[in-house]
């Protein structure tokens, strides 16, 4: 194990890591339900879903069996001028069990890249929208509003909708304009409508982007449904497109399908990843309402939505999603989401007593505690707590990834009670040891 990790230090430049002082990486060899399985044989409980993306479990048979299967018949196309079964039975499938009013899928690769299709979709459709057969005639709408702490990619249309912290500061000046608004918790809600009402009143908004109800890298912050159709309500009145980001909250995070099964207000655009293969193949989709899409259509071809990827629709990553699909949709991981979703409610109520917790908050299979630091000190992503408690954790074979002083767990579905609890117990521990 050691010589894996000293050649991963010679010829790998890992994500979001400082290579100068980071830990030594835990090399990993396989994976098995909600374990993985280091070189040494040591085994780690996946409380993070591997950046959120695991649904049922690593290795999952059906999954694998269907991506075998596939890449012995077609492994890939091009996808412009080409199409084949699995992306189709995917869209139809998708467009089954989204929003009512979703009703074509667009392909890309992740959702960094699900988040720039719908956002030039949007600019386009409004530059194009109001006459489908000749010159565009459609109104000046070039900006966009976002949610302050939204994190929305790492793409740079995707940094340019995300707060604007250290991760977008090198690059602040390439971006292009977008209004942030208030975080429309408790008592902010007045601030969030206030906020919006001002932007949506200066005009030229094309859309309203959000990831509904859970902000994931923004410290796992949730906000209520109410007051999300609120401000959809308020963008749709001032012709707004709503552009919801379920990247992380698809699926079933939240306790339904999407997040926006939630919602009385349904959007005008949905942008997908992570869980939307189980966590077993890079796959992006971003689906759009009719409206939308016929904005595109005319006999000029330079009307078209000019924007794709070399690997858009590739048909392993649909026949995994088409699996993982199966698996979701059955009444057993229902069974077992509406589980973790109880014990999460629990354990946070019980945390919420505990002296170090500033706030413990759950919404479906997340859960998050905010601690409270002993000394005044950074409490953003950069906190020295993160790596300390990240390490207190793999000792103890629990794989989190706190994000500063926020602890927290979205574990796959096929994860058990007593796997929750002992999840719950090493948080607990960390409270007192660290």
């Amino acid at each position: 194990m050691k010589a894996w990790a000293a050649r991963d230090r010679r010829a790998i430049w890992h994500p979001y890591t400082q290579m100068h002082t980071a830990d030594p990486p835990l090399v990993i060899a396989r994976g098995e339900g909600a374990y993985l399985i280091a070189e040494d044989g040591r085994r780690y409980l996946d409380g993070i879903s591997s950046w959120w993306t695991n649904l049922h479990g690593h290795a999952h048979p059906a999954i694998a069996a269907r991506i075998a299967a596939q890449a012995a018949a077609l492994e890939h196309v091009i996808f412009a001028g080409c199409t084949h079964a699995p992306a189709i039975e995917l869209a139809e499938r998708l467009l089954a069990i989204l929003p009512k009013n979703q009703a074509r899928i667009f392909y890309s690769d992740d959702g960094s890249t699900a988040v720039e299709t719908a956002l030039k979709m949007a600019l386009q459709y409004w530059a194009q929208r109001g006459d489908a057969r000749g010159e565009a005639r459609g109104e000046a709408r070039r900006r966009f509003v976002a949610l302050r702490g939204a994190y929305h990619g790492d793409t740079f249309g995707a940094m340019s909708v995300s707060d604007r912290g250290a991760f977008a500061r090198p690059f602040e000046d390439l971006l292009f304009e977008t209004a942030f608004i208030e975080l429309p918790s408790g008592a902010r809600l007045g601030q969030a409508r206030a906020d919006l009402e001002r932007e949506l009143a200066k005009g030229g908004v094309a859309a309203f982007i959000f990831e509904p109800l859970l902000q994931g890298a923004a410290g796992f912050r949730t906000y209520p449904a109410a007051a999300l159709d609120e401000l959809i309500a308020l963008a749709r009145r001032h012709g707004a497109l709503a552009i919801a980001d379920e990247v992380l909250t698809g699926f079933g995070r939240t306790g339904k399908l999407f997040a926006a099964d939630h919602l009385r207000e349904a959007p005008d655009i949905v942008c997908m990843s992570k869980g939307l293969t189980g966590g077993a193949m890079a796959l992006g989709a971003t689906s759009c309402t009719n409206e939308i899409f016929e904005a595109f259509l005319s006999e000029d071809r330079r009307r078209a939505f000019l924007h794709g990827h070399s690997y858009s629709g590739n048909p392993i990553a649909c026949a995994a999603a088409l699996a993982s699909l199966d698996l979701l949709l059955a009444a057993e991981c229902r069974e077992r989401i509406a589980m973790i979703a109880r014990s999460h409610a629990e354990f946070a109520r019980r945390a919420r007593g505990h002296a170090r917790v500033r706030e413990a908050r759950s919404l479906g299979t997340a859960l998050a505690l905010e601690l409270e630091l002993h000394a005044a000190g950074d409490e953003s992503y950069f906190a020295e707590i993160g790596p300390r408690l990240a390490r207190f954790y793999l000792e103890r074979g629990i794989l989190l990834r706190p994000l500063g002083n926020v602890a927290y767990t979205l574990p796959p579905y096929c994860v058990t009670e007593a796997e929750l609890h002992r999840i719950y117990d090493v948080i607990e521990e960390s409270l007192e040891r660290v």
